[in-house]
């Protein structure tokens, strides 16, 4: 997930923490599980349509129509799946959840999570953090993407966390994309995860899902963040980016989706699907 800054607006606040800890560890759309598929579609038949949606406007520009009984199945789908769903980056708390979202801009979780287990051994407190200083967090995170600035970086936010939140991460948005290396989409991970605040991360995963799905053709993530939040239903507004996520990263590749078992492919638009490989 790339830690990028944009314009700080004010997220909803709340206490609920949903994730203690989380230790990474497969889940129902990994490509060892067995998804629940959804419907073959027949060869040459597209699926029945829903009732039309009505387009929303979004600074100009349309967002593709989409039916909300149509959304409302994908994502009940997805809860039938895996109710819970979790992120893969490795924390036990709001503070290591959120250094481990700075280190992952970038680089994969799993090598984000090779990283910190050493990391967190030493220091797992701002303070701590403070105390390694940017020398040592330079040595325990070079295989990482980008590691010089992003040592750099979470020292800087750890010294403004005691400076100025008493050493506590914030649950408001405009408080956390004040951190050194702290952008909209980190901002959203944390308070997504920790904070349980209905919040959408877009990386490149939920980039290219809502643009196959049909539930947006904004041209940047803040685009498609906003057509996102305006369609995913109440119920699933926590969960929502982690299906999503996980969705794209097991399921619907960039390159090579595999539409023979994804549980959502009656309701996906994409004409050309992704044969089985052949055994």
């Amino acid at each position: 997930m790339k830690a990028d800054k944009d314009d700080k607006s004010k997220g909803p606040a709340t206490k609920t923490k949903r994730d203690k800890s989380t230790v990474a560890k497969p889940h129902a759309l990994s490509p060892k599980s067995v998804s629940k598929p959804g419907p073959a579609r027949a060869a040459g038949k597209k699926p029945a349509r829903k009732s039309a949606a009505k387009p929303v406007r979004t600074r100009g520009r349309r967002r593709p129509s989409v039916a909300t009984e149509t959304v409302e199945a994908i994502f009940r789908r997805f809860a039938e799946i895996e109710p819970e769903p979790k992120g893969e980056l490795e924390h036990k708390d709001a503070y290591t959840l959120l250094v481990a979202v700075v280190l992952s801009a970038q680089a994969t979780d799993a090598g984000v999570n090779k990283a910190t287990r050493h990391l967190f051994a030493l220091a797992d407190t701002p303070e701590k953090m403070v105390a390694l200083g940017e020398d040592k967090v330079r040595d325990l995170i070079k295989t990482i993407g980008l590691f010089r600035n992003k040592a750099k970086n979470v020292v800087a936010l750890s010294q403004k966390l005691i400076a100025d939140y008493g050493g506590e991460v914030p649950d408001d948005r405009a408080a956390l994309e004040s951190l050194p290396g702290v952008g909209r989409k980190t901002a959203n991970v944390v308070l997504n995860v920790w904070f349980g605040q209905p919040s959408m991360a877009v990386d490149t995963h939920v980039f290219r899902i809502a643009h196959r799905l049909g539930f947006s053709n904004g041209s940047t993530p803040e685009e498609v963040e906003r057509d996102l939040m305006a369609i995913v239903p109440d119920e699933y507004g926590v969960p929502a980016h982690h299906w999503l996520i996980l969705h794209g990263r097991y399921l619907c590749k960039a390159r090579k989706p595999e539409c023979w078992r994804c549980p959502i492919r009656d309701y996906c638009p994409m004409e050309d699907k992704t044969p089985p490989p052949r055994k």
